[in-house]
């Protein structure tokens, strides 16, 4: 039986669409794994940083972190799009109110997301600021839902509860005994970049609908390192802590290194969630949990525990469900 001229136009943009889906869904894991990687690294360039008295250090160099690493990627990308021709175009998008959106969608993930999630850390240990952050693509996934429009399917939301759960299952440990007095505020921080992290997503992808992503995340990242660095840093006493990076050359090494895996992982989450949505994106993306963990057992020599892998199997499971339609997959292979 011959195959109309329409028909085959069809099949090939059911395969066109199915290609493009896959790619967007390969580059929300990979985001994940290089902001996992980010995760480890980071933790290792703030080991190199000297210990410092007083309780302004409890502000100072996590965000003083925050503020490398942005930055600091922030330049890693600016080459990139120096090398591609693309300087102007990032100037020529700052005019527009599409760029405004990324600047206030860099605010709401850096100074704010990227600051309350390192202070969480700080405060409240990894394991809690994680299991709070993890909780990113709930907030993500309603924001959209209700200003982008953006349909989600009830396997997706199944998908991203069973990532939520694994990944809080990765990161939770028992208490040890009395609660510290920034316990709870470290608490409240990482609840800050959840929220952070899930806004901006959502401006994200309504600027970048006239904004090529590479453009977008550019701006987000200087836009975030500067602000840090001028409003900021002045406050908390984070510029003695850059200033004393700058003069140990491991260290800063290990920041940039850092910052370059950062620059990789944003500019691969905006692509994904420009090219799958919203809500796949971020739940593709918060399997950093997951990486985060295994990458510390693979360079840190971190014990494999149980708890890692049920989590892991759990977050495997719900992103899978969120990335694939399995009808269509285990009957036509393709991506939903």
């Amino acid at each position: 039986m011959s195959i109309s001229g329409n028909q085959k136009a069809i099949m090939m943009k059911e395969k066109l669409n199915a290609n493009f889906a896959r790619k967007g869904i390969f580059t929300g894991l990979f985001s994940g794994c290089t902001w996992g990687l980010n995760s480890v690294l980071l933790g290792l360039a703030l080991a190199l940083v000297p210990v410092m008295g007083g309780k302004a250090a409890i502000f100072a160099i996590p965000l003083a972190a925050a503020c490398m690493n942005d930055f600091i990627a922030g330049l890693w990308l600016l080459f990139y799009n120096g090398g591609a021709g693309r300087l102007q175009e990032i100037k020529r998008s700052l005019k527009t109110f599409p760029g405004l959106m990324v600047v206030v969608a860099a605010l709401l993930g850096g100074p704010i997301a990227n600051g309350g999630y390192l202070l969480g850390i700080s405060m409240a240990g990894p394991a809690y600021a994680l299991t709070i952050t993890a909780l990113y693509p709930i907030v993500g996934a309603l924001l959209s839902r209700i200003f982008l429009k953006q349909n989600i399917v009830p396997r997706v939301w199944v998908g991203m509860l069973i990532s939520v759960i694994g990944a809080i299952v990765i990161s939770y440990v028992p208490p040890e005994g009395g609660n510290s007095e920034t316990f709870y505020i470290g608490l409240l921080f990482a609840s800050l970049a959840a929220l952070g992290w899930g806004a901006e997503a959502v401006l994200a992808v309504f600027g970048m609908s006239m904004i090529d992503p590479k453009i977008a995340i550019n701006i987000r990242e200087l836009t975030s390192g500067l602000f840090l660095a001028i409003f900021i840093l002045p406050f908390v006493g984070g510029w003695a802590v850059i200033s004393q990076v700058l003069t140990l050359p491991q260290a800063f090494g290990a920041f940039a290194i850092a910052a370059l895996a950062g620059a990789v992982s944003y500019l691969a989450w905006y692509k994904a969630n420009s090219t799958v949505g919203v809500a796949k994106g971020m739940a593709l993306n918060g399997t950093y949990v997951m990486w985060g963990v295994i990458f510390s057992v693979i360079f840190l020599n971190s014990p494999l525990t149980q708890n890692l892998v049920i989590g892991s199997v759990l977050v495997l499971i719900g992103t899978t469900l969120v990335a694939i339609n399995p009808k269509q997959f285990f009957s036509k292979g393709e991506v939903a």
